[in-house]
């Protein structure tokens, strides 16, 4: 099998042709491989690839009956542990960091069948929504390589955007599987607080905003992955209710349902939202209208400020946290030297954010989730952008030498201060992705759908948000959309369309 045709296939396509004897496990590691090799130099997707352990394992495995026997693909690094293998979570101070054992969400994709080549690049403890991190350099956006594939699961979109893989492990705190797939024109679905696996070791991850799954191409794979991946487990903080069918023949059976929605093109934050965000959600709004749907325009009725404040409290003590474990580690204290500054501003604010102001913003979640809960009552779905703009270029969002000395000057502040100052931080990167957050409070499924393109040729992708436990509602209308004129083939984006890249 070539490059190129290698390209054309997702997850289940390649399955599908190692279970016929089409193609084998170690032919696809081949072109994996190559395409990582061609690609990436240009790309700075990949971080560390383990390619003598993947062979091996390959070649020690005789069980074809997995649904992803022989697939290839690559983790985040963060959260996503290979045992044996570096986990830096984009960190310097990780560098050096060998995981123990699989993360229980990695261990349930090997039994699946899937080839791990590696860990794909992120932002520094997956903080920012571009992936610049400062030990381990930008990653690239395929569609144009002077913009920011996103974040934090930038180096995912970018692997999956070019074809070196056709499913990279990803994770969404807050946006992080929706913005990259947003900006690079894939299918990114963040499932159900609680519906896949966390740990070892924790409960819960970001007090349960963040959750792990996967960026694909095709929306079948994501269907495919959700039946694999999706669990209860006793010792995890949150479960969900398992879906008692499967996921995959949803996508595959044709759509009846018709659904009441809601759509917003305004910004939750009071942001500017550019005509083309604009235009994608009223060029979706108007498919939804010719399919049947009722749609309605109506704003989402959370105070979108408020979660903001909430949401940055919430990173604010969770870094602390991280750092101060760190310092356990390492037996000394760490300092900004150690660290990028935004997790250093994070840190400092942490550490004076008290118990019953921590408590105060996560009581502001269930509030949200309330909120929607009714929202949901009169509308099964709610369109958004999912970007407000396309995507940045590199460094665009990296604070300049004025703003890290402000920022270096968090110590002498208030406590109120503190946190006006790390809102102030986050302002122009939250004014690319001010509609991804809410789903990660309110512990909803959302999707971001890549259906369309500037006239710079730039993916802007329509965001989906669904009640809680209705992964399936957001499937079956993915699959629709998938089937008509408006979604984007990656194939297009020019890396892909030139042979040399």
């Amino acid at each position: 099998m070539d490059i190129k045709t290698y390209q054309t296939y997702d997850a289940i396509g390649l399955a599908e042709l190692v279970k016929n004897r089409q193609v084998s496990a170690l032919e696809l590691l081949d072109v994996s491989f190559a395409r990582l090799e061609q690609a990436n130099p240009r790309l700075n997707a990949v971080l560390r690839t383990r390619k003598e352990n993947v062979y091996q394992e390959v070649e020690k495995t005789t069980k074809q009956n997995q649904p992803f026997y022989g697939v290839p693909i690559l983790l985040k690094d963060i959260s996503q542990a290979i045992r044996g293998e570096v986990l830096s979570s984009g960190s310097k101070l990780l560098k050096d960091n060998i995981a123990k054992t699989d993360s229980n969400l990695v261990a349930k994709l090997r039994a699946s069948g899937f080839q791990f080549l590696g860990h794909t690049n992120t932002p520094e403890f997956g903080l920012k929504n571009v992936t610049e991190p400062k030990s381990y350099k930008p990653t690239r956006n395929p569609w144009k390589l002077d913009h920011s594939p996103g974040g934090s699961s930038g180096g995912a979109a970018a692997a999956v955007a070019s074809g070196m893989v056709p499913v990279a492990g990803a994770s969404d705190g807050g946006g992080s599987i929706r913005i990259p797939a947003a900006f690079t024109g894939l299918f990114g679905l963040k499932p159900t607080r609680g519906r896949t696996p966390v740990g070892p070791g924790v409960g819960r991850q970001w007090q349960g905003a963040s959750i792990d799954f996967a960026l694909t191409r095709s929306v079948r794979d994501s269907a495919a992955l959700l039946d694999v991946l999706q669990t209860i487990q006793p010792e995890a903080a949150f479960q969900t209710p398992l879906y008692e069918a499967s996921y995959l023949d949803l996508v595959n059976s044709v759509l009846k349902r018709k659904f009441r929605i809601a759509f917003s093109t305004a910004s939750p934050v009071g942001t500017p939202v550019s005509q083309d965000a604009e235009t994608a959600v009223h060029q979706v709004v108007c498919w939804l209208e010719k399919q049947g749907h009722v749609v309605e325009e109506m704003e989402s009725p959370v105070d979108g400020i408020n979660l903001m404040k909430n949401y940055y409290a919430m990173n604010s003590g969770e870094i602390n946290r991280v750092i101060n474990n760190l310092e356990k580690a390492f037996n000394r204290e760490l300092t900004l030297a150690d660290m990028e500054i935004v997790t250093w501003v994070l840190h400092k604010s942490g550490e004076n954010l008290s118990a019953a102001a921590y408590s105060e913003s996560l009581a502001g979640w269930d509030i949200a989730a309330a909120e929607m809960a009714r929202f949901h009552q009169k509308y099964d779905l709610y369109v958004t952008p999912t970007n407000a703009y396309p995507a940045p270029k590199i460094g665009e969002l990296t604070q300049t030498e004025t703003e890290i000395e402000k920022l270096k000057t968090i110590d002498k502040l208030t406590v109120l201060e503190q946190q006006k100052l790390v809102y102030e931080m986050f302002l122009p990167s939250l004014t690319y992705t001010p509609h991804t957050q809410l789903a990660n409070l309110t512990g909803q499924p959302a999707m971001s759908v890549p259906t369309y393109l500037t006239k710079e040729r730039l993916p802007m992708g329509v965001q989906f948000l669904a009640p809680k436990g209705k992964e399936g509602w957001l499937l079956e209308i993915a699959r629709s959309l998938e089937q008509s004129g408006l979604w984007i083939d990656i194939m297009n984006n020019p890396f892909n369309n030139n042979p040399n890249k």
